[in-house]
């Protein structure tokens, strides 16, 4: 099983977890989870006025042989707004827009994506139940 918790953080809010969302599917080949403005599509939904964020910015899915991966999703515009960043421990890292990397198996990290314009953040939390 994949659990995600997700905060929407501004400067104003900095350190609140007010409002904090969660979300998770079983480790199943072809399991989906979602996070955008789009909640048709979207687990996990930021507020509509965050631009930063596509309608599906992140998409979290099971493989066949039960591991996760994370894909952020290119959007309608050719640069993006924002920035993406996974952290495992202590390791911080940059996803690629459009990129997609690995979930550890059995772990727990945190996904932020990072307004360019503004100080404010969707951070996305996870733990892979194994």
């Amino acid at each position: 099983m994949l659990e995600l918790t997700m905060a929407a953080v501004s400067a104003a809010e900095a350190g609140a977890t007010a409002g904090m969302l969660m979300a998770d599917a079983p480790s199943e080949p072809g399991a989906v989870l979602r996070v955008g403005r789009d909640r048709s599509v979207c687990r996990l939904s930021t507020p509509d006025d965050w631009l930063f964020v596509s309608r599906v910015h992140l998409e979290f899915q099971c493989l066949r042989d039960g591991t996760w991966q994370l894909t952020w999703l290119r959007g309608s515009l050719p640069e993006p707004s924002s920035e993406v960043r996974l952290t495992v421990g202590e390791h911080t890292r940059p996803v690629a827009y459009g990129g997609t990397v690995a979930l550890p198996r059995g772990g727990s990290g945190e996904v932020v994506v990072q307004d360019r314009a503004a100080p404010r953040s969707v951070n996305v939390g996870f733990y892979h139940e194994v």
